[in-house]
């Protein structure tokens, strides 16, 4: 290259004007968006809504959800294998303990329950007579006309006698048992859910031919938080609303109440129990749950709308008397309703934003006006 050439340093020359543009208005820019970021950061003043936390009561109330499910629910399987018969009920019919659901094809099984029966006479008649026999022997060893041996062989033909009855007993039993697991037969009484097979269907021994339910009552499994269990007490009254039924609201009760925590959750579990001895209600809805604790008197409120998240802490900002935002972690109670019980964190005198809070950081200026102005 040529640098004594003037064409040569004329483009050098405006290469580098062109160059000191670029620079100058990539500086401009920057200094552009850091006037805009000192102030969003608080060096302009921003108007925000704040408030002062009061002293007052607090009516707490937990809010739970679950779903209703009947006090009972089984399913009902016949004892023994077999062909069903007969079936006496439908889904949704409504059944007593004790009663027969359907019937076996008892087959083999009434052949088999005679013939253990005729055993048992058989046996019967044996120790009948060896019994008989021992007798007599015992007289005669008495009068010495027969040996020891003799009699201690009627003896143990007596024993083998009796022991082949119980045997026989014990089989007549059990094919009498079986015969009478041809019948199904619910132990408790409900509503039958479902029907599993038809008449002329075989069913195995254990497989559940009928799902009865007992939906008089029924139970709503909820978890109850640490914070909370302090104010909820067993037999206490709530309110179980269905939102599937038009947020139907009925009477629970909190039949059980776990004294040991569920960790790492720390959660107690309960039983809220719903009476529907009416019907009004179906197994299975979902339901929400709310539990009125003890009034808390006297306590720090502030609006639910001043909290901010951040990393998983509860935050307010706090404006002091010169107007400059600083950041303060809270430690909360009960939260609910639009209102935060503060256990720890700030005081009565401490002004806080309540609207605006996604306009300032810590350190920015801002001009309060009383909430609702």
């Amino acid at each position: 290259m040529n640098w004594h050439d003037k064409r040569v340093r004329y483009v050098l020359l405006g290469c580098f004007i062109v160059l000191a543009i670029i620079v100058f208005q990539i500086v401009n820019k920057l200094v552009v968006a850091n006037n805009k970021a000192k102030s969003v950061t608080g060096k302009a003043a921003v108007q925000v809504a704040t408030t002062f936390p009061t002293r007052g009561t607090i009516n707490p109330i937990v809010k739970l959800s679950g779903s209703l499910d009947p006090v009972w629910q089984a399913d009902i399987a016949a004892k023994v294998a077999g062909r069903v018969n007969k079936v006496f009920v439908d889904v949704g019919s409504q059944v007593v303990a004790g009663q027969v659901l359907a019937s076996l094809d008892p087959g083999e099984l009434v052949a088999t329950a005679n013939s253990a029966q005729g055993s048992v006479f058989d046996a019967r008649a044996n120790l009948a007579q060896a019994e008989t026999t021992l007798e007599r022997y015992q007289k005669l060893y008495a009068n010495g006309a027969i040996s020891q041996q003799a009699l201690d062989n009627a003896k143990f033909t007596r024993d083998m006698a009796a022991g082949k009855l119980a045997s026989s007993q014990g089989t007549y039993e059990n094919a009498a048992s079986k015969l009478e697991g041809t019948d199904v037969i619910t132990p408790q009484g409900g509503t039958v859910v479902k029907r599993n097979f038809q008449e002329g269907y075989y069913a195995n021994a254990g497989t559940a031919l009928f799902n009865i339910a007992d939906t008089t009552s029924l139970i709503l499994k909820i978890n109850i938080p640490e914070g909370q269990i302090g104010s909820v007490a067993l037999g206490a009254t709530c309110d179980v609303i269905i939102p599937a039924m038009q947020d139907k609201k009925v009477q629970g009760t909190i039949t059980k109440l776990a004294q040991v925590a569920d960790l790492p959750a720390r959660t107690f579990a309960a039983e809220v129990t719903v009476d529907n001895r009416d019907n009004s209600l179906r197994g299975g809805l979902y339901a929400n749950v709310s539990l009125q604790s003890s009034p808390k008197n006297n306590v720090l409120i502030i609006p639910q709308s001043a909290i901010v998240m951040r990393e998983d802490q509860r935050t307010v900002f706090v404006v002091d008397k010169d107007g400059k935002v600083s950041r303060k972690v809270l430690t909360t109670g009960y939260i609910g309703d639009g209102k935060a019980e503060i256990l720890g964190g700030i005081t009565e005198q401490d002004q806080i934003i309540t609207q605006g809070q996604n306009r300032v950081r810590e350190g920015s200026v801002v001009i309060p006006q009383k909430e609702g102005q």
